[in-house]
């Protein structure tokens, strides 16, 4: 046994957390270590029987009644209120509903709203440069409908991009493809300096680590359910708007949903007042109910406690990568500070490497592939990327110690096969 194998042992002894891995369905003990819970969250075990019972007797026998007598028709808030804690919001500012696109879209326009209430002038959006390429989309969009430059910025640069023509600013948290960790609460305090609003994309960090919405400001979030929140594929998404900002809020896809009279059927739109202010249509009750169900993974377990395994199972892993992989085959592009680093490790394959067996140009496909093949299910981003994902409820040291030796073996294997057709 090795050193770090028996250390991987005793960080598990004492793991406050390990527990939960038992309420997930996961492959046995020699089965695959799933590292990709950034990309798709692992089904909890309490997820398929009351799918079952949504479909076989709220909708199979009450049909219709189970808008009210099931709480369909209040899923939207309640689950809301269930999100609320992991990304630091008090209840009453998160409706779930839609895909986090539509909630981009919401968000931006309605932050753009907003800041022309008082500021006629502010005609320009800055939009994280290095998004998730949807988001830049929706920025796009949004601004060719509100009159607005559309200005693609670096985090860091954000501070010197702000002026007086700035009404909204879309940001991520944490950085989909290198997995850092943006500085929030700096970053809003600027954007509020400058008079613009802050709009923030969690999906690569709400259940993964604090966000703190109410204790920095934040003026509105979105975010997916279906990474660590483990809600399934396609759950819906969420959007929070700040309790003194609902009354303003002026969405741009108002619907029968967040009408205040829903059931009136009245030609002219007013808003229904707090979160509500944010649905658009019928909800979609299946995969709603599906997330319900898997939040309850959460009872008992604090956002604290999940990041201070998520910094130890990444530091760990980079442990294990600095002590298996030959120096000069991989190159992290994961910040090593923890204020900086979200829930993923992101791994550049060195130039020499590449695609050996297909004898191609360097890229991190077949290597992850062949990490799947070994059991080490993580995932890549073209052409030289390889990401893995900790999802701290249910990934162990030992999975941490297991995917760093098959990482090695794999590049090892490479080396040799490459200088060999050499």
């Amino acid at each position: 046994m090795s050193e770090l194998t028996e250390k991987a042992g005793k960080l598990d002894a004492v793991d406050e957390l390990a527990a939960k891995r038992a309420e997930f369905v996961l492959d046995g003990p020699e089965g695959a270590v799933y590292l990709d819970g950034n990309s798709l969250g692992a089904l909890p075990v309490g997820v398929p029987g009351r799918v079952a019972d949504v479909v076989a007797r709220q909708w199979g026998e009450l049909r219709i009644r189970s808008w009210t007598e099931e709480g369909w028709w209040t899923a939207p808030e309640r689950i809301g209120d269930r999100i609320a804690p992991l990304v630091g919001a008090a209840a009453g500012q998160v409706v779930v509903g839609d895909s986090t696109s539509v909630n981009v879209f919401k968000a931006l326009v309605g932050a753009v709203r907003l800041a022309r209430e008082t500021g006629a002038g502010r005609d320009e959006i800055l939009v994280d440069a290095t998004t998730f390429p949807t988001d830049g989309y929706i920025a796009g969009s949004a601004a060719r409908m509100t009159g607005c430059t559309l200005r693609p910025v670096t985090p860091s640069e954000v501070p010197d991009a702000l002026g007086e023509r700035t009404a909204a600013v879309l940001l991520n948290h944490v950085d989909y493809r290198t997995g850092r960790l943006h500085d929030l609460p700096s970053l809003t305090a600027a954007v509020h300096a400058a008079g613009a609003y802050a709009v923030w994309d969690l999906c690569h960090s709400a259940g993964a680590l604090p966000v703190g919405l109410d204790a920095h400001g934040v003026d509105l979030a979105v975010g997916c359910t279906y990474k660590y929140l483990n809600g399934g594929p396609g759950s819906p998404a969420y959007l929070y708007v700040r309790a003194d900002l609902q009354d303003r809020f002026d969405s741009p896809l108002p619907g029968w949903n967040s009408h205040a009279e829903p059931f009136g059927m009245r030609s002219d739109y007013e808003p229904a007042e707090g979160a509500v202010r944010g649905r658009v249509g019928t909800p979609d009750i299946l995969s709603m109910l599906a997330l319900e169900a898997a939040l309850e993974v959460w009872d008992g377990v604090t956002v604290e406690a999940v990041r201070a395994k998520s910094l130890a199972l990444t530091d760990f892993f980079l442990e294990c990568v600095g002590e298996y992989v030959p120096e000069g085959r991989v190159e992290c592009l994961t910040p090593l500070p923890h204020a900086e680093r979200g829930s993923q490790v992101a791994l550049r394959c060195s130039p020499t490497l590449g695609s050996a067996r297909a004898g191609g140009a360097p890229t991190a496909g077949p290597v992850m592939r062949r990490l799947i093949e070994r059991g080490v299910v993580g995932d890549f981003r073209h052409p030289d990327v390889l990401r893995f994902g900790f999802t701290p409820l249910y990934v162990g040291f030992a999975d941490v110690e297991r995917a760093a030796r098959a990482l090695a073996e794999e590049l090892s294997e490479a080396t040799a096969e490459r200088s060999h057709r050499v």
